[in-house]
């Protein structure tokens, strides 16, 4: 069982994730790579929200290959290039999360590999067997 933690001692987080998620000794780890938001046929939606749902649904797809689903999520690295993908990439992860929801780190770069891409999306998974 993963614990969540959001001490008292700390000022609350500014979204919906947890300060600290602790993984019990003997779980199992599943780092899944940075996803793309691109479609298996290979489109690429124009928006960011669109681009993070892809995101959420290949790490789904990882997830459930693993014998996991959302609620495993450890820790969520998400990467957008503007400030103004930032709440479109949001509301698709809000949708995808469990509660309590993971430890997570949102940071602005500068691109990807292709100028397309607005969002990337890599998550650690972690389930007791």
């Amino acid at each position: 069982m993963l614990r969540h933690l959001v001490p008292a001692a700390i000022r609350r987080p500014f979204a919906r994730y947890s300060h600290a998620v602790e993984v019990p000794p003997g779980a199992r780890l599943l780092v899944v790579s940075g996803q793309l938001g691109v479609s298996p046929d290979d489109a690429i939606p124009e928006s960011a929200e669109a681009q993070a749902v892809l995101c959420f649904r290949a790490i789904a797809a990882c997830l459930l290959e693993a014998g996991m689903a959302p609620a495993d999520i450890v820790r969520i690295n998400a990467y957008v290039t503007e400030r103004a993908h930032m709440a479109g990439y949001m509301a698709a992860r809000d949708a995808f999360i469990a509660d309590p929801p993971p430890a997570s780190t949102l940071m602005i770069v500068s691109g990807f590999t292709r100028p397309e891409f607005k969002v990337e999306v890599e998550v650690l998974a972690a389930k007791a067997d």
